[in-house]
């Protein structure tokens, strides 16, 4: 079955950095398009970035800039570098594949001195 398993999320100061870790199984990886989503407490959950088969990525504007998606084909593994957060980064990151749907079960980041 489809397993997405995130990690990586911490609690990190203003300024710092992260690399959040999606590990995927149950398909094939490497012909799915897969995002990165993120819920802060009491919003809806949104977009931070994604990319496809072809190898494009989109950003979120909150993600323009500060923020880098990167997929390993070959160990089956997304990531997402974080640079410079923010205290309103903080929430629940989430792994997504594309078509059909499935969600991880996210991990948590939280930016605070």
């Amino acid at each position: 079955q489809v397993q997405l398993v995130e990690s990586g999320g911490g609690l990190v100061q203003p300024g710092g950095s992260l690399r959040l870790t999606c590990t995927a199984s149950g398909f094939t990886f490497s012909s799915s398009s897969m995002g990165w989503y993120r819920q802060a407490p009491g919003k809806q959950r949104e977009v931070v970035a994604i990319t496809t088969i072809g190898g494009t990525t989109t950003y979120a504007d909150c993600a323009k800039g500060r923020f880098t998606v990167s997929r390993d084909n070959a160990k089956n593994t997304l990531y997402l570098q974080m640079y410079s957060l923010k205290p309103e980064d903080t929430a629940v990151y989430y792994c997504k594949k594309f078509v059909p749907t499935y969600w991880g079960q996210g991990t948590q980041v939280t930016v605070s001195s």
